[in-house]
């Protein structure tokens, strides 16, 4: 049973970090701001989140008693990470930030 669940442990922490290191290279290889908010408020969400879920699992079924730093953090992640990416997308469009050329349906021209 151990086995099992240190398997799945370590699943959630790999697939975690990759997804992460996926929006990573997202947010430094994209060309504008409003395609580089996809990496870190997607993938990257995802990846921390998937990662926290290792690490509460791990906490919880190895130590006594329930972890609940990583449920919070997990929580407080997932709540602040999309209002935060549109509050930026909102402010470029507001200052007028230009576009890439190859984006289609430009929001102002």
């Amino acid at each position: 049973m151990m086995m099992i669940l240190e398997a799945v442990i370590s699943l959630f922490l790999v697939v975690g970090a990759l997804i992460a290191l996926i929006g990573t290279i997202g947010l430094a290889r994209l060309p504008d701001i409003y395609t580089r908010l996809h990496g870190p408020a997607k993938a990257s969400t995802l990846g921390v989140g998937a990662t926290l879920f290792g690490s509460f699992l791990y906490f919880t079924f190895f130590t006594e008693g329930v972890s609940m730093q990583e449920a919070l953090i997990t929580a407080f992640l997932f709540v602040t990470a999309p209002v935060s990416a549109n509050m930026i997308a909102k402010a470029a469009l507001h200052r007028r930030v230009k576009c890439s050329e190859n984006t289609q349906n430009k929001p102002f021209d």
